[in-house]
């Protein structure tokens, strides 16, 4: 076994002690795999030892993590020395003629890619590649690139629970063991091992771009025919309806809140939260935490509670929660286009406006104003558009149009818009 810091390494004695119990013979030495010079000694004194080194699992790596564009020169160097270096150190220095197997850890990030994993991704790629040429070459040279394992890994601690949101949960080691047999018995050079939930990765790690990948692969292509390509379930749009209609009911205001509300509800949900007031109204969904996988699942969430069809784009779209209630708000009440625009008021709404008027009986200018347009309004439909306006209001009275009315509003006090009231409309 083969480290850096050899027996100084975390657990080196307590493995060592466990193995040798179950009958093995055991060697610990520190070598670093990026300098070739202490490859070639170690082999050299393994050889002098009579141990002929017939299987290698080279398990390298280094969980040092960072985007692309944050990668300088000198850090792809060292995050990809102990993968590709350490490969490439071992493929020159073993004798071929004796090996039975060598098997290179790889990672799913070399496969399918994943953010912060650029150097990283790569030095694995390049072992995926390593192993596809020498195995063409008859070597029996293995490539796995392995999810997130559980028991110790790399996977930081408390990152299971996110992980498994993801849909990659951690990969029990039994079950790893299982699949290294599967992988050296297989044909292929390089094969990819992980416990994953297709349901909640797939359609979040395509949130934002298709893989063409990923789409062939069986298990997401039953995911795709299980959709329905019809219309939505009627319970679906019965949640349409009822949401539709109440807020109708609402103000343009409390509409409005209504919607944030439902917006910051279930964002909470999402990202894990105990309610909405942890969700600023005005604050990006990214800087709340919003991801791919967590984007997807707000989505979901608020095409259920709105029944209406929703892009997997959505809050990327519309950034904010106020952005995105205002967006539901014109899929679930469009403004007129001027199809509807001759439409008479409702019950309800004449309802709503008498009682407003019932209430503010006292002396109130506003309230005056209303009437007396309404008034007005009532005697052009009374007679007709083309009627003479001033038919109503006797021989030598000015018209009782809006424009009219208006003008004569201009300076009055309320006594004397009563008065106008009273005389001029039959209001008393």
């Amino acid at each position: 076994m083969l480290s850096r810091r050899g027996p100084d390494a975390p657990g080196a004695a307590e493995l060592t002690a466990e193995l040798t119990a179950l009958g093995a013979r055991v060697t610990v030495r520190a070598c670093d795999l990026q300098d070739r010079a202490e490859v070639a000694r170690t082999l050299a004194e393994l050889a002098a030892d009579g141990v002929t080194v017939r299987a290698v699992l080279h398990t390298a790596g280094l969980g040092e993590l960072a985007p692309l564009a944050d990668t300088g020169v000198a850090d792809l160097a060292r995050l990809m020395g102990g993968k590709a270096a350490g490969a490439r150190h071992l493929d020159e220095l073993l004798d071929p003629a004796a090996l039975d197997a060598v098997v290179h850890f790889s990672s799913v990030s070399a496969v399918w890619g994943v953010g912060g994993h650029g150097a990283y991704a790569a030095a694995n790629a390049y072992l995926d590649a390593l192993a596809e040429l020498r195995s063409h070459q008859g070597l029996p040279v293995r490539s796995v690139a392995w999810g997130p394992w559980d028991g110790g890994g790399m996977v930081e601690a408390g990152a299971a629970e996110l992980m498994a949101r993801r849909g990659i949960p951690l990969l029990r080691p039994a079950a790893a063991m299982i699949a290294l047999r599967q992988a050296l018995d297989a044909p292929e050079a390089a094969v990819a091992a992980a416990d994953v939930d297709w349901a909640a990765f797939a359609p979040s790690f395509t949130a934002l771009r298709p893989s063409p990948l990923l789409a062939g692969l069986p298990e997401v292509r039953a995911l795709a025919s299980a959709r329905p390509d019809e219309d939505p379930a009627d319970d679906a749009a019965g949640t349409e309806n009822g949401l539709r209609a109440r807020l109708a009911t609402l103000s343009p205001v409390e509409r409005g809140r209504a919607l944030v509300e439902l917006v910051r509800t279930h964002a909470a949900v999402a990202l894990g939260h105990t309610g909405g007031d942890e969700i600023e109204p005005g604050r990006t969904f990214r800087d709340l935490g919003i991801d791919s996988l967590t984007a997807v699942a707000l989505r979901d969430r608020l095409a259920a509670a709105t029944g209406t069809t929703l892009p997997a784009t959505l809050v990327f779209d519309q950034p904010t929660p106020v952005a995105l209630a205002e967006h539901l708000g014109s899929l679930l009440l469009p403004k007129d286009t001027g199809d509807d625009a001759g439409a008479l008021p409702s019950a309800d709404e004449l309802d709503r406006l008498e009682t407003a008027l019932t209430r503010r009986a006292d002396d109130d200018l506003d309230r005056v104003r209303i009437v007396m347009r309404l008034e007005s309004l009532l005697s052009r439909t009374r007679n007709g558009p083309t009627a003479d306006p001033a038919a109503d209001t006797g021989a030598g009275e000015a018209p009782a149009d809006a424009a009219t009315l208006a003008g004569r509003l201009g300076n009055a006090t309320n006594d004397e818009l009563f008065a106008l009231v009273e005389r001029d409309l039959g209001l008393k």
